[in-house]
């Protein structure tokens, strides 16, 4: 096993089995014998897969006369969320540059779309102009 904690964290969530038997304890304490039944595989299998995440320091394991709840231990997922938290911020500032970019060409993308309109509406107008013009020079002829 590794030998800083972060990295003891990551090995022990590594495993499917593991995530699943934590996500299982996310919803509150309960027995190893509670926790096997969904899986495929023995007790002992199951025993050493709890002795992992508790070296881990993800779960406390308690024993109330026979009863031996597992509990989840957030402490180490804390350490795993302030590592992420780095990459998290990285992330964020990305893509909010991203939607910063991205509302700026629909801005440029707007006024050209507005600037096209706008010569296009004038265009007819001065035809008009042109044409009653030119009707008006007609009638001052004939």
């Amino acid at each position: 096993m590794p030998s800083d904690p972060l990295s003891t964290t990551f090995a022990a969530l590594a495993d499917p089995t593991r995530r699943a038997i934590l996500a299982r304890l996310a919803l509150g304490e309960t027995s190893v014998t509670e926790l096997a039944e969904p899986f495929d595989m023995s007790l002992p299998a199951i025993s050493k897969h709890l002795k992992v995440l508790e070296h881990a320091g993800l779960i406390s394991r308690g024993r109330e006369a026979q009863w031996r709840p597992c509990r989840i231990a957030p402490v180490s997922l804390k350490q795993v969320d302030g590592w992420l938290g780095n990459f998290r911020r990285f992330w964020d500032e990305n893509f909010n540059r991203l939607d910063d970019y991205l509302q700026e060409l629909k801005t440029q993308e707007t006024a050209q779309v507005t600037a096209q309109v706008t010569v296009k509406a004038a265009a007819p107008a001065k035809h008009r102009v042109r044409a009653k013009k030119e009707k008006q020079r007609g009638r001052k002829s004939g």
